[in-house]
């Protein structure tokens, strides 16, 4: 299935569209057969349903596709639910979920600015690009995407995974955290080590990126190799961290996750 984004939505009547619907952070689905299944409709008026707003996202195999934000009392129409995106995932097809991610980051994007955040003033939505404009100071917003590095370090036949604090009981990763400005992502890497597990690298390679509409992060990935440092937590923000081989890993993140993905490659190299 092939994605094009756009802003600008067709001119023509639309007799069917693909439509990602939200009520606060959960999205519209109807479960049958362990599958979770995307309105595809006219508009939201075919499902009894009154958006406050909505945004084109642009076409998936010529097909539109549209995000919507309903109110907070907005009633589930019969034979359907509102589910967390997260526990769709594995439920939909994978590109139905990645849209419904982008569709995600919109909606909210879209909902905190319909004002200025220098002067107040309302704002208005360009036409030509994903944006919001003040007709009073000029001010332009776009859609905010918070970068993170998440990295997998590597110890000769091992792979340092921690357990932070927010994780459920049992969860190992392996270690992230945002950019600050200034920021390379190399340096990132490095400062966030050091500063979660006490831990210097090397050969910092680039691994892939995944977008993460949790709530708007693109997760940039790397490997590196460990130089040197004790690994030691704070008990705060990271209650362990360790070495684990390939045939002993701890619980691990689920398939959603770019962090799967690394931990997979890693078991994959050394097993």
């Amino acid at each position: 299935m092939r994605f094009i984004p756009a802003v600008a939505p067709p001119s023509e009547e639309i007799r069917s569209a693909w439509w990602f619907v939200f009520r606060d952070d959960a999205l519209l689905v109807k479960l049958s057969d362990e599958t979770a299944l995307i309105p595809c409709v006219a508009d939201t008026a075919e499902l009894d349903l009154r958006a406050v707003r909505e945004q084109y996202l642009g076409t998936l195999d010529g097909r539109p596709c549209y995000s919507a934000q309903l109110p907070d009392d907005a009633v589930v129409p019969e034979g359907m639910t509102f589910r967390g995106l997260r526990s769709v995932f594995g439920l939909m097809e994978e590109d139905l979920f990645w849209i419904a991610g982008r569709a995600i980051q919109i909606v909210n994007w879209d909902q905190t600015h319909q004002y200025c955040g220098r002067c107040g003033s309302p704002t208005t939505t360009k036409s030509n690009e994903r944006a919001k404009i003040c007709p009073q100071c000029g001010l332009t917003s776009f859609p905010r995407i918070s970068p993170a590095i998440i990295v997998a370090v590597l110890k000769e036949n091992r792979i340092l995974l921690a357990r932070a604090s927010h994780f459920p009981p049992g969860l190992y990763s392996v270690l992230a955290g945002f950019v600050e400005p200034g920021e390379t992502f190399e340096d990132c890497v490095r400062r966030e080590l050091m500063e979660e597990v006490g831990v210097e690298v090397r050969n910092i390679s680039y691994f892939g990126s995944q977008p993460w509409p949790f709530p708007n992060s693109l997760m940039v990935a790397f490997t590196a190799s460990y130089a040197s440092g004790e690994v030691t937590v704070d008990k705060t923000e990271i209650l362990d961290a360790g070495w684990f081989t390939a045939h002993d890993l701890p619980r691990i993140p689920d398939k959603i996750s770019i962090a799967r993905r690394m931990i997979d490659w890693f078991v994959e190299k050394y097993q």
